[in-house]
């Protein structure tokens, strides 16, 4: 195996990316090399994928040099044969925006009072990483959040109040027979979330996939981490699409998911699992759209989404374009090289990905990885921005998934 000296230098001249711009520097040695409720075992070896390299075996450790170094990768250890089933699959298409007079009016009737209800709570939280007992408490909040059961059988402390269950308060009782609200376990504990509308359509098996990732870390993962933007922001605008939808009375023709995966900071493995498990029994994923950071505009900055358009699916990124056009009250902007993202999962299966965030790298959130990814860090944190890309999940999930009459 190579060194990890060797291994950073080979990467350093080979590997170029956005991610770059996070980088911090060497971790101090009187940082913790454990904390209650952790299963990280730093020495534990890892197989992993870099951009146009062989994998590669690595410790945890390594891993957590190479994020911040800026070193995106795979954790592939237990998904190497997520990629090798591809069949020849039928060109989606993607018609330009016709159904506005369905969308428009569920646009009006989202809010930002709902997601920052949710991001004060799903932060409060002292961190969400996917090997850590909070990790698995605040996924274990967003299933009870999302779905008809009640928090009475989950109680983090004594001054907890029962909130009220999207799916079960909002969703007509013709609708709720069509949803599912399932956990894909994981061996880490922290378990992705999927939740599914379906069609009503006996011939068309095709699948709309919305996602964003719940976990969070700190730069040393045993420190806090709050993740507010990252990706604490993604998680609750895809919960506020899928309120506005539901209570819209949204009975698609296609089936629509929405996905809340773990474990991206550890090397996409939520994504990667359902990925695999999906190309295994053929799924017909026709479109999957991630959403990771979704809260800041730098002060002084055009506000704007950007999408990435590189490493995804043209037609469907020439889609986004449209939806943000026709729908938003921002312009986009087009992003490069982003090779490692929770669309490479699914791109990886052959499956067509895109994937948009909150704005040009270079005015991104620079707090993510730290205790200072917050809410309040700054007025430049926006749930009015938030909301635009709670539109464009909506109007993503009735441009594709289409609507029953």
């Amino acid at each position: 195996m190579k060194s990890f000296g060797a291994l950073l230098a080979l990467l350093t001249l080979a590997i170029a990316g956005p991610v770059a711009q996070y980088s911090r520097e060497q971790f101090p040695m009187e940082l913790p090399t454990s904390h209650p409720g952790y299963s990280l075992d730093l020495g534990e070896m890892r197989l992993v994928e870099l951009e146009g390299q062989a994998p590669m075996w690595v410790s945890e450790l390594d891993k957590i040099h190479l994020k911040a170094k800026g070193v995106s990768f795979l954790d592939v250890t237990d998904t190497q044969d997520l990629g090798r089933l591809q069949r020849l699959r039928t060109q989606a298409s993607y018609p330009s925006p016709n159904a506005t007079e369905k969308v428009k009016p569920i646009l009006e009737t989202l809010s930002t009072e709902g997601p920052k209800e949710n991001l004060e709570k799903f932060t409060s939280f002292r961190t969400r990483y996917y090997r850590s007992e909070t990790g698995r408490e605040s996924q274990q909040w967003l299933l009870q959040r999302i779905s008809k059961a009640r928090l009475s059988t989950f109680t983090l402390d004594s001054s907890l109040t029962i909130l009220v269950q999207i799916t079960a308060e909002t969703a007509s009782k013709s609708l709720r027979k069509l949803i599912s609200v399932n956990e894909f376990p994981h061996s880490w504990g922290q378990n992705s979330i999927i939740v599914r509308i379906n069609g009503s359509s006996t011939t068309d098996d095709g699948v709309v996939v919305i996602s964003a990732h719940q976990d969070s870390t700190n730069m040393w993962p045993f420190l806090p981490a709050p993740g507010a933007d990252d990706d604490g922001s993604g998680t609750v605008t895809i919960l506020e699409a899928y309120r506005g939808l539901i209570a819209a009375d949204f009975h698609p023709v296609r089936a629509v998911e929405f996905h809340w995966y773990s474990a991206e900071e550890g090397g996409l493995l939520g994504s990667q699992a359902v990925a695999q498990a999906y190309e295994q029994r053929s799924a017909n994923i026709i479109a999957m759209s991630q959403f990771d950071m979704t809260a800041w505009v730098k002060r002084g900055t055009r506000e704007e989404v950007g999408i990435i358009t590189d490493f995804v699916d043209p037609g469907l990124t020439n889609f986004n374009k449209e939806l943000v056009t026709t729908y938003l009250n921002i312009p986009y902007v087009e992003l490069y090289s982003y090779f490692f993202s929770l669309s490479a999962s699914w791109r990886k299966a052959g499956y067509p990905s895109s994937f948009t965030i909150e704005s040009s790298f270079e005015n991104s959130n620079k707090n993510i990885h730290s205790v200072n990814d917050r809410i309040d860090i700054s007025d430049e944190f926006s749930f009015s921005h938030m909301l635009e890309f709670s539109k464009l999940a909506v109007a993503f999930a009735v441009e594709l998934g289409g609507w029953t009459e």
